[in-house]
């Protein structure tokens, strides 16, 4: 799909695998959540506008470029607040807000139970975090409910997805770019994506 990005960086391979070892402890597992998340809004974010500028440099003037668009990430609680830290730091000036949904396990749709987003849109580009497109419907939802609030530049960062996520999300959404680092092989009966790496929001809490 053309609106699929999977990225095939060496850091975020090596990282990747450590991430999914059973073995890695919430400490740990946290850490390469951020490392990740930095990685991937690094490949996310390339396309962001820029004005030339200037600066006076020990030598004298240089050229360069100063960024133009108000970037918002927007973790989907809760298992997304762990990439917020590492893309927040590269891009300080980022505003941060809170969509809450969670999957229900009978039914595999989304719950939408909290919502911080402001009366209107003050950023231009939405950056949706999730670390794991597993059914789509969370995505999704979060996504409807950016573009209802009036975004119109979403792009979605995740860390790992299901063929059957990147369908849902890609037919729903077809404007909305994907960025992952790996898309695997399949979701079993209960929705997890296999071989996946668990359950996100239970690793990076120690909730497991």
């Amino acid at each position: 799909m053309d609106n699929v990005f999977v990225s095939n960086h060496a850091l975020i391979l090596h990282k990747l695998t450590k991430l999914r070892d059973v073995a890695t402890e919430p400490k740990k597992f946290r850490e390469l959540i951020r490392e990740l998340s930095i990685l991937l809004a690094y490949e996310a974010t390339q396309d962001l506008r820029l004005d030339p500028t200037s600066v006076t440099t020990p030598m004298g003037k240089a050229q360069g470029y100063q960024l133009t668009e108000k970037v918002g990430l927007i973790p989907v609680l809760r298992a997304g607040l762990g990439m917020v830290e590492g893309i927040w730091e590269m891009m300080p000036g980022a505003e941060v807000w809170h969509i809450g949904l969670y999957r229900d396990e009978r039914t595999l749709h989304p719950v939408s139970y909290y919502n911080k987003l402001p009366v209107e849109p003050t950023v231009q580009v939405c950056l949706v975090l999730d670390p794991m497109l597993a059914t789509g419907g969370t995505a999704v939802e979060t996504i409807n409910i950016l573009k209802k609030w009036g975004a119109k530049n979403i792009k979605y960062i995740g860390i790992i997805a299901a063929p059957e996520g990147v369908a849902a999300l890609s037919q729903a959404h077809p404007d909305v770019p994907i960025y992952v680092a790996a898309v695997d092989s399949h979701l079993n009966e209960i929705g997890y994506i296999v071989p996946g790496l668990g359950d996100a929001g239970d690793r990076q809490f120690g909730t497991a």
